[in-house]
């Protein structure tokens, strides 16, 4: 008895320790470019999300990142590549990512660091159950579109025209256009869509913006956009387009307003899905996380630039003022 008394303990142990031994492998997928300092950028948080889990680089966790450079056609290649280097998750960084990520696999686990849309875009079947090998964390681009209109409009109470810049490569900005366009029809305020999905393409949005007489424009989140954050600011700051965005780096590189989750939290967030897929959970089961809290930045140095006085509706209800 004491024999079989002692074996049945050495199981759960082995066990145990098989499984801190473990090296885990994550596949990052990602269609902008890598950063200057990725300390300094999202990305890093879900590296510090993963520390927090007991995950170390180096020791019990592997990083494979793949980054498109901007360019939507590397993707597949880029997500075939991790699939090939067999991870054990791969965490893609917005709609264009999982999209690919989802063609290259439907066995490895899939974690959206953040999905403006997952059901509409046909990622998962429900929030409550996605189903499938894909779960995460949403950002609710669709719906808060319209609330970027108003704080715009609000800002830029005689605007007639509006722009979207809308990425071709995007699937959830068709969507995005359409939630603006029925705000902007109450308020009648015309809606022109410009796309571009490079940085060439960018440049020549603003200029067709311009000849348009287009008051403002609204550039929704995308994880291209992202990166050119410092272009899109610059761009409008020339033009004198009064702007919204969805990321607080837009404002931080000069842009006027934005509105949206934290991409930094959303990353660290995703750090938990990759922790409880590692303990076993299916990811089909694992419900999808919507936003709770937004933040409001706003550039007063780039309004005053501008000549616009920001309500003190908004003001007050400001995260940050530069």
């Amino acid at each position: 008895m004491i024999a079989l008394g002692t074996g049945a303990l050495v199981a759960p142990f082995s066990s145990f320790a098989q499984q801190q031994a473990k090296v885990w492998r994550v596949g990052i997928l990602a269609i902008r470019s890598r950063p200057a300092s990725l300390e300094l950028d999202s990305f890093n948080q879900f590296l510090l999300g993963m520390r927090e889990l007991g995950y170390i680089e180096g020791k019990n966790l592997h990083v494979e990142f793949r980054w498109a450079e901007g360019k939507y056609e590397r993707l597949p290649a880029l997500a075939a590549e991790l699939v090939q280097a067999k991870v054990d998750v791969i965490v893609a960084a917005g709609a264009q990512d999982i999209d690919a990520a989802r063609k290259a696999t439907s066995t490895i686990p899939i974690v959206m660091a953040t999905s403006p849309d997952p059901v509409v875009s046909g990622f998962v079947k429900t929030l409550a159950r996605p189903g499938g090998n894909i779960t995460g964390l949403t950002n609710f681009t669709v719906d808060i579109s319209p609330k970027l209109f108003e704080m715009l409009h609000s800002t830029v109470p005689k605007l007639s025209r509006l722009a979207v810049l809308i990425n071709p490569d995007n699937p959830s900005h068709a969507a995005v256009l359409t939630s603006v366009e029925s705000a902007a029809q109450r308020a009648n305020v015309k809606v022109l869509p410009v796309e571009a999905g490079s940085a060439a393409k960018i440049e020549q949005a603003f200029a067709t913006m311009t000849q348009a007489k287009v008051g403002a424009v609204l550039v929704p989140r995308d994880g291209f956009y992202i990166q050119q954050v410092g272009q899109i600011a610059k761009l409008a700051a020339n033009h004198r387009l009064p702007s919204i965005s969805g990321y607080r780096e837009y404002v931080e590189a000069g842009g006027l307003m934005s509105y949206g989750q934290s991409a930094r939290e959303s990353f660290r967030r995703a750090a938990t899905y990759v922790d409880k897929i590692f303990k076993g959970a299916k990811p089909g089961d694992l419900p999808i996380e919507q936003p709770t809290t937004f933040e409001l930045y706003i550039n007063g140095r780039t309004a005053k630039a501008l000549g616009l006085t920001i309500p003190q509706s908004l003001l007050i209800s400001a995260d940050k003022v530069i």
